[in-house]
């Protein structure tokens, strides 16, 4: 049966299923320990490290040696209408989400295949010195920034409620906000990723993406929306959205997951407090389709239960 509702979207796409089923956040950002975005305007293909005006050969061997040590790697616009080929340098940041160690580089190359001189070990460890070192033209960025997916290739719901997303943006936070290729989870578009923190929010509006960002900018994130924080494995993303939610903790960098199990993850707070959640899958119903075009299945979603203290106390 397919839903109906008054939210964003046309029926059909895989975004207006998700918000008319109330499909939960937690547990859907991507998996990884650090992030490299280099600016590639032009088309993008679904692919795009391998279908856009991106060195396709490099594009696949760079996104390749990004996987081997938990890193993202993905393509950037910036906001608004922009040629196909431009001769001017590229822009690139790289981030590491580990908290305690989350820093955002940024500057410009000549030709993207100078990341090949990136020490990716380096981002995927969280050492700035070591990764500023192999690529020296990298400096440290101040202010968190946003990517938004408006890949209408990856997704139709990216194109459609992305972009309008991106230009509200743009106007309220100018060189902030970029275009991304491929976030994941299109059927929580508009969706976008806050760096350094690797924080993902879904369902997005103009307003909400900007208090995520006001709060970003103070070390905190905001639970409306959060899908989780890519440092995270996603029963470890459901699990600390879970501690958040119960003791109302915004600051970013105040929990982490230290340990797993088949039933459970154990989340510490930096004053010492610690519990164990239990993170359960089941499956969902009705059957709903995880991208525009393809057939509603049985998907499994992660549920969290009530937190157990474990030890500690607040200092």
């Amino acid at each position: 049966m397919t839903p109906t509702l008054d939210a964003p979207g046309r029926p059909g796409l895989c975004s207006t299923f998700c918000r008319a089923l109330e499909e939960p956040f937690p547990g859907t950002a991507v998996v990884a320990a650090g992030w490299v975005v280099v600016e590639q305007p032009g088309p993008w293909g679904a692919k795009a490290p391998t279908q856009s005006h991106l060195d396709p050969a490099f594009g696949e061997a760079f996104d390749t040696e990004c996987k081997k040590v938990d890193v993202r790697f993905g393509l950037i616009r910036s906001p608004g209408r922009h040629a196909d080929t431009v001769e001017r340098s590229h822009q690139v940041f790289v981030a590491s989400t580990l908290p305690g160690r989350s820093w955002l580089l940024g500057g410009r190359v000549a030709d993207p295949s100078e990341l090949n001189d990136l020490d990716l070990d380096a981002v995927s460890r969280g050492d700035r010195a070591a990764a500023i070192a192999s690529l020296p033209n990298l400096l440290p960025v101040d202010q968190p920034v946003v990517l938004v997916c408006t890949n209408g290739k990856r997704d139709e719901c990216c194109a459609i409620l992305g972009r309008p997303l991106v230009s509200a943006l743009a106007e309220r936070a100018p060189g902030r906000v970029w275009e991304a290729n491929h976030l994941g989870g299109h059927r929580f578009a508009p969706t976008a990723t806050y760096l350094p923190a690797g924080t993902m929010h879904g369902h997005l509006t103009p307003d909400t993406a900007v208090a995520v960002l006001e709060a970003a900018d103070r070390g905190e994130t905001v639970l409306t929306g959060l899908r989780g924080r890519s440092t995270w494995t996603k029963r470890g993303q459901v699990a600390e959205i879970a501690v958040r939610r119960l003791l109302g903790e915004l600051s970013l960098d105040a929990l982490s997951v230290v340990g797993e199990d088949l039933d459970t993850v154990t989340v510490r707070h930096v004053d010492g407090r610690s519990w164990t959640v239990p993170v359960t899958s089941a499956v969902a119903a009705p059957p709903r389709p995880d991208s525009c075009g393809k057939e509603p299945f049985a998907m499994s979603i992660l549920q969290a239960g009530t937190p157990v203290f474990l030890s500690g106390a607040a200092r």
